[in-house]
This record gives C-alpha cells, structure tokens and sequence, in this order.
C-alpha cells in the first residue's frame, strides 16, 4: 500500500540576538559559537488508541476529557514499553521522542516539525472504539480529531519551552488520512498559533493563509530570516485538476512571498511534508527484471514543474530544504542549489527505527553544515533507556563544508553501477546509505521477523532508490532507473 494513505500493520548569543531577536526564547547560545544547532523531527503518527482498554476504563476519553487530562490517562496504561515494527506512536514513544529532544536541543533557538500528527486509519479506530463502529458520529470524530492535535501539540510544547515551532502540515493530519481539508485546518489553526509557532508571525496573517491553504510563513529570528511551511499536500492527493485553483494560489504565495525575501536580503528556510520526486517504495515494487514501465511519483507532474520552476527563479535565497513523508533517512536534489533532506519519523510504522536529526547551521549564512541522527533501537535487547546517537553525517562520510553540496557531491558515488547481486557488494558509501535508509534496523530484514517489513532498499532495487535521489521528473527517473 502506498505509504501516502495508510499505515502497514495496518555569532554569540548576543548577537544572534541582536540579528534575529530572540523574542519570547529562553535558549541560550555560547557567546563564542559561530554555528548552532536546528533539532528537527517528523511524522510522529501519534495513535492514541494503541491501548483500547483504556476506552473502556476511562469511558470519557471518547467524549468530555480535555487534552490536558490524557497524559494521566495514558499513564494508567498497562503497555510501557514503546510501539514496535509496523505500528503508530503510541504514548511511551511519544514520551521517550520528546523527552531525547528535550535533551538534545542544546543552543537550537527553534524547533523544526515536518508534520503528520495523527496516526493512520484515524477515523476508523475512533468508530470503532468510540462509537461502536457506527460511522456516521462524524462531527464527533472530528472533534477528537481535533484534541488529538491539541494533545500531541501541547506535548511537543512542554518538551521544548518556548521555542518556536516550525512546522509543515501532512497529509494524514486531516479528518480522512488524504490532507487537510478547509473544514480541520480552521478548526486547528489556532492549536497550531498558540502552540507551534508561538507569536513569530501575526496571528491574522498566519490564519489568512492557514485557514484557506494550510500554508504560512514567518520570522522566528526577526528580519533576516523566514521560514515557508508550504502544504505540498494538494500537489500530490486528489484527482488530477480537482486541486488547480488550490495550487495556483499556493505557488503564486510562494513566488512572492520568495520574491520578497530576496528583494529584502532574507534568506529562507523552505518546509514541506511530501516531496518532489519518486514514491521510491512503491516504483520498487514494481521492478521487473530490474526494468519499470512507469515510475510512481509523489506529486502530479504538472504541479511539481510549476513549484520547481518557482524554487529556480531564487538562486540563494533558499538555504535549507526539509521534507518529509516516506519515513526513511534519505535526501533528493531538487535543483543544483537546491537539495532537500527528507527527515526520518518517529513512528516505526513502515519497519524504521524511530529517529530524528539535529542539523548545524553557520550563523553568518544560516546554511546546513552537518547533522547527527538519533535513533531508536527497537532490535537492541534490552530496549535502550533512550534514544542514542546513531552517526554524524560528516564523520560518517567523510564530507565537510556546507551540507547541500556535500550531498550533491555524494551522489555519484552513490550512483555507480553495482551488479545486480551478491557477488558484487555494494560500495562503502552505497552500504552507509542502505544501512541509514530505515534509521539502523536490521533485524526485520531477516526470515526471523517475517511478519514485519523488509527493508526495500537491496541491491535489486536499489537503481530505484539512487535514481530517486537525483532524477525529480518521471521521465528522466524512469530513463535512469532502466539504464542500469
């Protein structure tokens, strides 16, 4: 199934302040630092369904409980241990999630969401839990929809103080699984205001742009920097032209909104949930004799031309691109000054260790330099206390300097040729990247955990998943894959 509707298993301290203005932050920063840390993570997918029990022992959880009465609720819960392989985020993860960020903010003078709150088949288990299956309480469903997004927001919110939040909406943070609708995005936009973006940007003008398209943008360090949360959502779902007037509104925002940063000298930092590019897993799957007849893409072709086409009238304005959505720890070069790193999730839904990044960035350009995963290990035994340092991006690649062109000059020693089997393994940098791409899990990938996920990434697909790195157009993806 693809991995776009459901879920398997289903300077100083002084004077970054006196540039950006600290407002309301309560971080501090080495007043000889140069460079500071981003911590960024995505796809949380909470379930707050992972134990049914609690539904019935706390009848009021469907109903009249205020989301600031669920943490004592879940507390209750006789599952502590965290979500395994194949299932959403449940409340010991999201507890062990926020806390190692808590730990690990250090100097991050913001914190960075890539979206999709909500876990998957949402409105399903809500029926069926809450409303004995009866599938027409719709309004009630929206309503713990809702508190759903207060709950997980109010949690992100106690972990990092008052540290804006920056966020891109996903696509399964919606009343059906397939991307916001008018109705869910009036309805959170004032959970996503309070808590997330925490006054770096007016509270009208946010909702003006939040309310109709789920897209804003904001300063969260004053005049020289904005950050664009876009919902690339509409470029992807619905049926080819349903979503026209939608998208010509959000990419005439972005032209401008781009087009005034550059006039003003700021730069950018752009936020997306789905990528350009390949649905790298579900072309895989459709590999014969290591040849495809039509790749999958994230987002209809017509669209994705028009937003790259945007990105490429603002050479250097644009310096850092995160994106989301597929799960895995992988990144795709949208252009040649472009380059987004998809971040990993915190959900181990698709087989993935839960992970996440801290990216550190140069204050005088505020351009990625480098990045530290953390992950999760759900194969360890015991289950570790914490999430642990997985690998530094630099040391492991033995790559320094500004982190796009590191990653643009990786991939053609990702893209050489290997034959399509085990007598000829894999390059070093080709293993570090396959070994990276689900944040370390290994042991599904073995006939002991056949009812988990394998990993898609092997030598028979990989041309997929290189050529997905590269290649954003479905004809040149194609041209590169069946050119191996």
């Amino acid at each position: 199934m693809s991995k776009l509707f459901g879920c398997v298993s289903l300077l100083g301290f002084a004077s970054i302040c006196l540039w950006f203005g600290c407002g309301a932050s309560t971080n501090t920063i080495p007043t000889n630092a140069n460079r500071f840390p981003v911590v960024v993570f995505s796809d949380l997918h909470f379930n707050p369904f992972y134990d049914p029990t609690l539904f019935t022992t706390n009848p009021t959880l469907c109903t009249t409980a205020d989301p600031s009465q669920w943490a004592a609720i879940f507390q209750t819960s006789a599952i502590t241990t965290p979500s395994t392989w194949g299932t959403d985020t449940n409340y010991p993860l999201l507890v062990l999630a926020l806390s190692s960020i808590k730990q690990n903010l250090g100097a991050s003078p913001l914190i960075i969401y890539t979206g999709d709150l909500i876990g998957h088949r949402f409105a399903g288990l809500f029926y069926k839990y809450c409303e004995n299956n009866d599938t027409s309480q719709v309004a009630a469903m929206q309503s713990f929809t809702d508190k759903t997004v207060a709950f997980v927001a109010q949690q992100i919110r106690a972990s990092v103080g008052n540290l804006p939040v920056m966020f891109a909406i996903g696509n399964i943070d919606s009343y059906t699984g397939y991307g916001p609708d008018s109705t869910f995005l009036s309805n959170t936009a004032d959970t996503f205001y309070s808590q997330f973006v925490n006054g770096s940007v007016d509270h009208q003008t946010f909702l003006n742009t939040f309310t109709s398209g789920g897209y804003y943008s904001a300063q969260p360090f004053g005049p020289h920097l904005v950050v664009i949360g876009l919902n690339t959502n509409v470029f992807a779902l619905g049926i080819p032209g349903d979503n026209d007037a939608a998208v010509a509104a959000e990419l005439a925002w972005l032209d401008s909104t781009l087009a005034a940063a550059q006039a003003a000298g700021q730069k950018v930092w752009l936020l997306m949930h789905v990528p350009p590019g390949a649905n790298t897993v579900t072309t895989a799957g459709s590999l014969v004799n290591g040849k495809i007849v039509s790749g999958t893409m994230m987002m209809y072709q017509s669209y994705q031309a028009s937003f790259l086409q945007i990105l490429a009238k603002y050479p250097g304005v644009i310096t850092m691109t995160l994106g989301a959505h597929t799960h895995m720890d992988e990144y795709r070069i949208l252009s040649p000054s472009i380059v987004l790193d998809e971040v990993p999730a915190i959900t181990p839904c698709f087989g993935e260790n839960p992970a996440y990044k801290v990216f550190t960035l140069t204050q005088n350009t505020l351009t990625p330099t480098d990045y530290r995963s953390l992950n999760y290990d759900l194969a360890a035994l015991p289950l570790p206390a914490q999430f642990n340092n997985y690998y530094t991006f630099s040391a492991a690649y033995s790559m320094t300097g500004p982190l796009g062109a590191s990653l643009t000059q990786l991939y053609p020693q990702l893209a050489t040729n290997i034959a399509l089997g085990p007598a000829q393994p894999p390059n070093a940098q080709q293993a570090l990247y396959i070994g990276q791409y689900n944040s370390g899990n290994t042991a599904w990938n073995t006939n002991a955990n056949p009812t988990v996920l394998w990993n898609p990434v092997t030598l028979a697909t990989w041309p997929v998943f290189v050529c997905g790195i590269g290649k954003m157009g479905q004809l040149d993806f194609e041209d590169c894959v069946n050119s191996y």
